[in-house]
């Protein structure tokens, strides 16, 4: 596995400001030109297809990294009080 400089490496922006603003767009429903208003009022000038990109290869690795630390999903559902009505 690739460690954190081999991921970065060549990259114009930290690493850190890559993953912020990567982790914004997954986890918050923020479009790209919103997240580049938001960089912007931080003094950061980003274009939305930078990080557009960003999302493309780094959210994959994010993905594969983060998921064994998240919680087990329940697929049952319950239901209560619901009836369907049908005709004929």
């Amino acid at each position: 596995m690739e460690n954190k400089l081999d991921l970065f490496k060549w990259k114009q922006y930290e690493s850190a400001i890559i993953l912020l603003t990567v982790r914004w767009y997954l986890k918050y429903s923020l479009s790209n030109r919103e997240i580049v208003e938001m960089m912007s009022e931080r003094g950061l000038e980003i274009s939305h297809t930078t990080i557009m990109r960003w999302v493309h290869e780094f959210g994959p690795e994010i993905d594969k990294r983060i998921r064994p630390y998240l919680k087990p999903t329940n697929y049952s559902y319950r239901t209560d009080e619901t009836y369907i009505k049908v005709k004929g």
